[in-house]
C-alpha cells in the first residue's frame, strides 16, 4: 500500500525511529490519539477517494462515502474473538464508514480503532499479528456498517469477502477494512486481501477485485490519517 499500507498487519511508519527525532516522534503519537475527538469527519474519511491504480490490474478506483457510524466504543462492532485479541491495548474509540465504488457493485467498511496503549503494547500486538498470521484468519474479520437505506443496507457479516487489518506501531490505532457485494450475496470462502490481490489468484473475492477494493481503500484512509497526525502535531501547543 504505497509503502504506508494496510497489508496484513504490516508494521509500518517511522515516527518511533531514529534519535534525533525522538521528541518529534511522540508528539506525533501522542497527536494521533487525540484525533478522533479533535478533527471532522471528512478529515479522516473523505466524502470521495480517489485510488489512482488501486484496482486489479493497475485500473482507476473512486470511492464515494454513504454512510458514517456513530463514533463508538469497540462494543458490538467487532466479533467477540477479534475484541479478544485486541483487548491488550484497549478500545478508546472505534470510528467507522462505509464506501461503495463508482458502479454501486461493491461496498467496503473501513475502520479506525484508537487504542489506550502506548508504543510498546502495539509494537506488541504488531509482532502477534505478524509472527501468528492474525491477519489471515477468517474468524478474525472485522465486522462491516451496514447502514440501512443506503447501498451497503445489506452488507453483513455472511456478505464479507474480502479484509485487511494492520496494528500501526507510530500511532495508537488499529485500521481495517472489510469489503463485499452491494447484492446481499453471502460468501462462503471470503479471503484476506493480500491473497485476494496476488499474482494468480482465482476466488471470487479476487476475480471481483473486492480485495483490491478493501486494501486499496484502507491504503488512502491510513495516508489520510498520517497527513492528518502529521498537521496536527506541528501545531503549536
Amino acid at each position: 500500500m504505497l509503502g504506508l499500507g494496510l497489508i496484513g498487519g504490516a508494521v509500518t511508519g517511522s515516527w518511533l525511529t531514529g534519535d534525533a527525532g525522538d521528541h518529534a516522534s511522540v508528539d506525533a503519537y501522542t497527536a494521533a490519539g487525540t484525533l478522533w475527538h479533535s478533527v471532522p469527519v471528512d478529515e479522516l474519511f473523505p466524502p470521495t477517494v480517489q485510488g489512482t491504480g488501486a484496482g486489479p490490474g493497475g485500473a482507476d478506483r473512486t470511492w464515494t462515502r454513504i454512510a458514517v457510524a456513530p463514533d463508538s466504543g469497540c462494543g458490538h462492532a467487532l466479533d467477540p474473538l477479534l475484541r479478544k485479541v485486541l483487548s491488550p491495548v484497549g478500545c478508546r474509540r472505534l470510528l467507522r464508514a462505509t464506501y461503495t465504488d463508482a458502479t454501486q457493485s461493491h461496498v467496503t467498511t473501513v475502520g479506525l480503532l484508537f487504542t489506550e496503549a502506548d508504543p510498546a503494547a502495539m509494537s506488541a500486538l504488531a509482532n502477534r499479528f505478524r509472527t501468528e498470521r492474525l491477519d489471515r484468519r477468517a474468524d478474525l474479520m472485522p465486522r462491516p456498517y451496514a447502514a440501512p437505506g443506503t447501498a451497503a443496507a445489506a452488507f453483513g457479516d455472511r456478505q464479507r469477502a474480502s479484509w485487511t487489518v494492520s496494528v500501526l506501531t507510530d500511532a495508537p490505532v488499529v485500521a481495517y477494512a472489510v469489503s463485499g457485494w452491494a447484492d446481499g450475496r453471502t460468501v462462503d470462502a471470503p479471503q484476506p486481501a493480500a491473497d485476494a490481490v496476488g499474482s494468480g489468484a482465482t476466488t471470487a473475492p479476487a476475480q471481483a477485485g473486492l480485495g483490491n477494493e478493501a486494501q486499496g481503500l484502507a491504503d488512502r484512509i491510513e495516508r489520510r490519517l498520517r497527513e492528518t497526525v502529521g498537521t496536527a502535531s506541528e501545531k503549536p501547543a
